[in-house]
Parts: C-alpha cells; sequence; structure tokens
C-alpha cells in the first residue's frame, strides 16, 4: 500500500522558517514528479511548488517564490519544502503529492495530474 507522510509542521511566527518532509512508503516513486500544495481554512488547495524527476526542475507559486525552495532526494523517496521569511498568509495544511505516473513532468503536476496524496500536515504562522 502506498504511503505518503508528510512530518515538520508546526507553529512558527512571521518570519520564521521550517522544512516540511514527506516520505514514501510501499512504492518507489523517484521517476515521478513531485509537489506540494496547501489548503487554508475555507479556501480551496492551491499548488505551491513542484519538482522534476531528476530534480533540476522546479515551479513555484508567485505567492511562495524566492522564499520557498522544495527539493528531493531519490535514495530516501523523499521530497522537501524548505520554507523561510514565513507570513501569516501561509498558514495552511500542506500536502505533499506525487505525479500519476512517470511521464508527467513538474509543470503538469502543478496543474494537478496528481496519483497521490499524503494526509496533509498543519502549519501555522503567528503575526
Amino acid at each position: 500500500q502506498v504511503q505518503l507522510v508528510e512530518s515538520g509542521g508546526g507553529l512558527v511566527q512571521a518570519g520564521g522558517s521550517l522544512r516540511l518532509s514527506c516520505a514514501a512508503s510501499g512504492r518507489t516513486f523517484s521517476s515521478y514528479a513531485k509537489g506540494w500544495f496547501r489548503q487554508a481554512p475555507g479556501k480551496e488547495r492551491e499548488f505551491v511548488a513542484s519538482i522534476n524527476q531528476s530534480g533540476d526542475r522546479s515551479y513555484y507559486a508567485d505567492s511562495v517564490k524566492g522564499r520557498f525552495t522544495i527539493s528531493r532526494d531519490n535514495a530516501k523517496n523523499t521530497v522537501y519544502l524548505q520554507m523561510n521569511s514565513l507570513k501569516p498568509e501561509d498558514t495552511a495544511v500542506y500536502y505533499c503529492a506525487v505525479a500519476v505516473s512517470s511521464y508527467v513532468g513538474s509543470y503538469s503536476l502543478a496543474q494537478g495530474s496528481i496519483g497521490n496524496w499524503g494526509q496533509g500536515t498543519q502549519v501555522t504562522v503567528s503575526s
């Protein structure tokens, strides 16, 4: 059974940093694009960042460019999201995602071609 387990969420003050991790089990996703989405209360889930299979191409939502960095370690079957200069508007449940197939790139993943979701981790940024 495939599982994506996020960790690293929590409560942080504005301007602070957090590093989210998403470890996959039950299957190797080294040849799949991966990404992060988030959902704030009362809002739809939105794209945050994605990374291609080899880790040399990434996309970011305009709202997080220059503050967040996505990376991956294929040997550990894990994707990361380093979040710096956090703002209260970054408060949300963050979900990791894996592309629906190995032929889907990071751009298509950003458009919603998701095969697996994690259960989510809460990030709360206080002002």
